[in-house]
């Protein structure tokens, strides 16, 4: 039954040149969860889908120079993640006044002369990090403030932070320089910091 399945793929790829309408629909079936985790990846939920559904009009022209040297899983998961990187390094090339300030309106004026806190952070930690991460207000509450996050922000608090990837590879997927990275994290954390103090203080997003 194992050997089955690469001829069936081969049957499919064969199906897809012959610009087979059907069997385009199923390999979008197949393939498109796997291509939208892979652009989640980069990206929010939106822009990925964007990206997954522009890759899928590229594959119409492109299947025809697929030459089989990869499986076709692997194969249309490096054009999303080529697509994904090139969608963020042109957000970088546009979002330049990302780095004009390094606090956050809301905080800057907590901040003494010495980078010290005037005005302290009032979260509450008698709640355990599992207790609120399982909390589905807060949870839903950080998907939206995350949405709101310019594209390169999220990103490189994404890449960085729950994927859990070197800054010197954020910095090569992102395109960026070491200090635009950790001021990109900086302004993100912020935004993220002053939503869970607001979520905490007044239970609303």
């Amino acid at each position: 039954m194992a050997d089955s399945a690469p001829l069936k793929e081969a049957a499919l790829i064969e199906s897809l040149k012959a610009g087979d309408n059907q069997s385009f629909q199923e390999a979008v079936r197949t393939f498109t969860p796997g291509m939208l985790a892979v652009a989640r990846f980069y990206l929010d939920h939106s822009s990925a889908e964007e990206v997954v559904q522009d890759c899928w009009v590229s594959v119409i022209d492109a299947i025809q120079r697929f030459e089989g040297r990869s499986g076709l899983k692997t194969w249309l998961h490096r054009i999303v993640a080529n697509r994904c990187k090139n969608r963020l390094r042109t957000v970088k090339r546009e979002v330049s006044a990302d780095f004009s300030e390094s606090l956050e309106p809301e905080l800057a004026d907590r901040f003494n002369a010495k980078g010290r806190w005037d005005v302290p952070p009032k979260l509450q930690f008698h709640d355990s990090a599992d207790r609120l991460i399982e909390n589905d207000a807060l949870s839903d509450c950080l998907d939206k403030h995350l949405s709101t996050l310019p594209e390169t922000q999220r990103s490189a608090l994404m890449l960085y932070e729950a994927h859990q990837h070197k800054s010197d590879d954020v910095c090569n997927i992102l395109d960026v320089s070491a200090s635009n990275l950790r001021v990109l994290l900086h302004r993100a954390r912020q935004k993220i910091f002053l939503m869970v103090e607001t979520f905490q203080e007044t239970g609303e997003c």
